[in-house]
């Protein structure tokens, strides 16, 4: 009886072993992907991240895409932009794919500095993994649209980030049409510890990336909808204004819908086109 009962754990412990192993994203009969989920870059619960890597015999080293996603700085999960993602592994199929959580803000908690270290610690990691600097591209919607540029304007000491692609992001916490924003309360209170503003800047303009922008930020990409009532339309005005007097590489285009609707049918497909389009000339640059 033992010998059948250890004969049936071990049996257990197998199929448990077989189950928890990530099968590969085949995207076609040329390009796949390897997949490892969940992985700890801090000692943090929340510090987790998907790491996607082309199964292709390319020595070059590899470009990257730091995929943030949206939910208020508070909220969120990265299995949101999981389907996107599987898009753009078409588009592009010798690149890797990094799928984040970080850190969320709470009545306790302040989004930065916590968020954008949390990108920096990712950074890190796959440095340290790669055991190369990689050229990164750092992609986000909504409140992951705001801390991409924000930490590829202001944090990125090292200029690994060769460009920005911002999905519906809120780029300048100070303008009016954003002010109407339904959780602006929150922004005002708990988006920013006190403890790191300097002495002469205020925090909205500390968490404006906007306020950030030099001749030396990345070319950025940026997509807003033409009927978003969380970040108004507005805010790609503002953003292509500054990016525009800096003579930073830029792009911005609308999309017909709200503050969702850009990863719906055309949307989506535009949106992909045209980052690539775009990162062959950020390639050239």
């Amino acid at each position: 009886m033992k010998t059948f009962v250890n004969l049936f754990v071990g049996l257990l412990i197998l199929l448990l072993n077989i189950d928890c192993k990530e099968k590969p994203i085949i995207i076609n009969k040329n390009t796949s992907f390897e997949v490892k989920k969940n992985i700890s870059y801090g000692k943090d619960y929340e510090q987790k991240m998907d790491i996607y890597l082309p199964n292709n015999k390319d020595s070059a080293q590899k470009d990257v895409f730091i995929i943030i996603h949206g939910g208020g700085w508070r909220g969120g999960d990265k299995s949101q932009l999981t389907t996107f993602i599987f898009s753009m592994m078409e588009k592009f199929p010798n690149s890797i794919f990094i799928n984040m959580n970080y850190r969320l803000a709470s009545i306790n908690r302040f989004a930065l500095p916590d968020q954008t270290n949390d990108i920096k610690n990712v950074i890190d990691y796959l440095e340290k993994t790669l055991q190369y600097k990689p050229q990164l591209i750092l992609l986000g919607n909504s409140a992951g649209g705001h801390l991409s540029m924000l930490y590829a304007y202001k944090f990125d000491k090292n200029k690994n980030v060769k460009a920005v692609v911002n999905i519906v992001g809120p780029a300048d916490l100070s303008d009016p049409g954003f002010k109407n924003y339904e959780d602006y309360s929150f922004i005002e209170k708990q988006l920013i510890d006190p403890k790191i503003l300097p002495q002469d800047v205020s925090a909205m303009d500390f968490g404006s990336p906007t306020h950030w922008i030099n001749k030396n930020s990345p070319s950025t990409l940026s997509y807003y909808g033409k009927i978003d009532k969380v970040v108004p339309l507005s805010q790609k005005k503002i953003l292509d204004s500054v990016l525009s007097k800096n003579d930073v590489s830029h792009e911005s285009y609308e999309f017909n819908g709200g503050h969702v609707d850009w990863e719906k049918g055309k949307n989506s497909t535009f949106l992909i086109n045209t980052i690539e389009s775009f990162l062959k000339k950020a390639d050239k640059k």
